[in-house]
């Protein structure tokens, strides 16, 4: 069974992360909307932390996804 380029799959591993980025911004949203709908008296700054959480969330989830692509890609090289 072929694996493919590792470009392919560095490449769906960014489809992967931009989908999650867009899921978790979405979420944070959602709960700041809420959060200020009842608590905040419809501020804006809990939408803005939520989707900051969100943008957070998904840069770490990214960031170890890609580096155990990349570091599993060296290994295979040596």
């Amino acid at each position: 069974m072929a694996q493919g380029f590792p470009d392919d799959t560095l490449g769906k591993k960014w489809d992967k992360c931009a989908y999650d980025l867009f899921v978790k911004i979405g979420g944070g949203l959602a709960v700041g909307g809420v959060g200020s709908l009842l608590f905040f008296k419809r501020k804006a700054w809990p939408l803005l932390v939520g989707s900051g959480f969100g943008i957070g969330l998904a840069y770490g989830n990214c960031e170890k996804e890609i580096s155990q692509s990349l570091s599993v890609g060296a290994s295979k090289k040596t």
